[in-house]
C-alpha cells in the first residue's frame, strides 16, 4: 500500500483530516510531502522536490507559486465555493453597520455607563439622532465578480429589495445560471460601476486584478458609492481609495484588510481578515480540500484545479497500473503516446485525455505493470512536463 505523505500548513479543520485513510500520512513538520493543505500561508512549490499537489483550503490561491507549479506539475486545488455563505454572512451586516452608523452607537451606549440610570432614557433620545441612517432597501449594489461568492451576494441583494447589477470578465455559466432574474448582468465593468451605490468587489487576486481598483476605476463609480472588499487586499490601490475618501468623492470603504494606512480613516471600517473565519467555513474547506487531494493522489482525478484541467476516471477491475502524463498542450501527443505504448505491445484498457489550453492530462489504464524503459521514452518527449504511475493491488 502506498503512503502519501500529507503537510498540512495554518490550522486545517480536523473534520477534513479525519477523511484521509490509512494510505496518508500527517505531519505538519513533514520536509518532503507529497501533498500539502494549507489555508493562508506562503507556499513555495520549489521546497518540496516530491511535492504532487497542493490544496488550499479556500478560494484564493495568490499565496501559490502557481505558474512555477504548472511547470513542474503539481497540481494546485482550491475550494470554490466552500466559504461563501461565510463571506456573505459578514458583508451584508458590514454595509449595516457603516449605513445605519452602528458602530456609532454602540461605542455612545458603551458611555452611558457612568450616567445615573434615571438620566439614561433622556441621554438615549436626545443623542440618537446623531446615529439616524439609512436602509439597505432600495440601494444598487454593484458586484464585480461572479464566482460563487459574488453569485450568493447578488441574490442576497435582490432578498433584501436592493437593486443588483453584476459583472464578470470571464463568467462561468453554471454560476450565472445560479443568478435570481432579477440581477442585471452587464456588458462591461463602467455600466455596473455607474449604476451602483455599494459596489462589492469578488475577485481573485492574480496579475491581472492586481491594483485594479486605482483611480481610474474609482473615478467610474458614483460619487458618494461605498466600495467593499472582502475578496483580497492587492486588488486594491490603497493610495487611490485614500485620496478618494479624503476627497468626498467615497463616502466609505468597507474591507477585510487592515493595513496601518487605512485603520485609522474614518470613513473606513475593517475587520481583521473575518471573511472565511467561521465553524463550518473551516469545516467545509478542510473538507473539501481533503477530498480533491485524496483523488488526486489515490486516483489521479482532478477537481476544482486551477492550473490543470478537470478529469475523473474510475479504473475497471482488471486495471493494475494508472499511467498519467501531464504534458504541454500542443498538437500531437495522444497520438505520442498511444504509438509508444503500441511499439512496446502494451494494451491500453483506458485512455482519457482533457485539457485546458495549457496543460494536457492523461490518464491511461493497463493490465500490467509498465517497463521503467517505455516510461523513460514518453519522458524524454520535451513537451512531457511530468509522469507518474499509479499502482492498484
Amino acid at each position: 500500500m502506498m503512503l502519501f505523505c500529507i503537510k498540512t500548513i495554518n490550522a486545517i479543520a480536523p473534520e477534513g483530516l479525519e477523511l484521509l485513510g490509512e494510505e496518508f500520512s500527517i505531519d505538519p513538520g513533514e520536509k518532503n510531502p507529497h501533498g500539502i493543505v494549507v489555508r493562508s500561508s506562503q507556499v513555495d512549490v520549489d521546497e518540496y522536490p516530491a511535492l504532487l499537489a497542493v490544496a488550499r483550503a479556500g478560494a484564493g490561491v495568490n499565496n501559490i507559486n502557481v505558474n512555477r507549479a504548472t511547470e513542474k506539475g503539481i497540481c494546485i486545488f482550491n475550494t470554490p465555493g466552500a466559504n461563501a455563505n461565510a463571506v456573505v454572512d459578514l458583508v451584508f451586516p458590514m454595509i449595516g453597520i457603516w449605513l445605519r452608523n452602528i458602530y456609532q452607537g454602540i461605542t455612545f451606549c458603551r458611555s452611558l455607563a457612568d450616567v445615573p440610570p434615571e438620566k439614561v432614557n433622556a441621554e438615549v433620545e436626545s443623542h440618537k439622532a446623531a446615529f439616524r441612517g439609512e436602509e439597505i432597501a432600495g440601494k444598487t449594489l454593484g458586484v464585480i465578480g461572479l464566482g460563487q461568492i459574488g453569485v450568493r451576494l447578488a441574490n442576497g441583494g435582490i432578498q433584501r429589495y436592493m437593486q443588483v447589477y453584476g459583472f464578470d470578465p470571464f463568467p462561468s455559466l453554471d454560476n450565472i445560471h445560479n443568478l435570481l432574474p432579477e440581477v442585471t448582468i452587464t456588458r462591461t465593468m463602467r455600466d455596473t460601476l455607474a449604476h451602483a451605490d455599494i459596489v462589492s468587489l469578488h475577485l481573485p487576486a492574480n496579475e491581472k486584478t492586481t491594483g485594479m481598483v486605482n483611480a481610474e476605476f474609482i473615478a467610474k463609480m458614483k460619487p458618494g458609492a461605498i466600495l467593499v472588499n472582502y475578496a483580497r487586499g492587492p486588488i486594491v490601490d490603497e493610495s487611490a481609495v485614500l485620496a478618494a475618501l479624503d476627497a468626498g468623492y467615497l463616502a466609505a470603504f468597507i474591507s477585510d484588510f487592515p493595513t496601518p494606512g487605512i485603520v485609522s480613516h474614518p470613513n473606513v471600517l475593517v475587520t481583521p481578515h473575518l471573511g472565511a473565519s467561521t465553524q463550518e467555513s473551516e469545516e467545509n474547506c478542510s473538507c473539501m480540500a481533503v477530498r480533491e487531494l485524496s483523488a488526486y493522489l489515490r486516483y489521479g482525478n482532478i477537481t476544482h484545479s486551477v492550473n490543470f484541467p478537470n478529469i475523473e476516471s474510475i479504473p475497471a477491475a482488471s486495471v493494475r497500473t494508472r499511467l498519467i502524463i501531464i504534458n504541454k498542450d500542443v498538437p500531437g501527443m495522444i497520438g505520442f503516446v498511444t504509438n509508444i505504448l503500441g511499439d512496446h505491445g502494451v494494451n491500453i484498457v483506458s485512455f482519457k485525455n482533457e485539457s485546458n489550453g495549457k496543460v494536457g492530462y492523461n490518464i491511461i489504464d493497463v493490465e500490467y505493470p509498465l517497463d521503467e524503459k517505455i516510461v523513460a521514452e514518453i519522458e524524454a518527449n520535451k513537451d512531457v512536463i511530468r509522469t507518474r504511475q499509479i499502482q492498484f493491488a
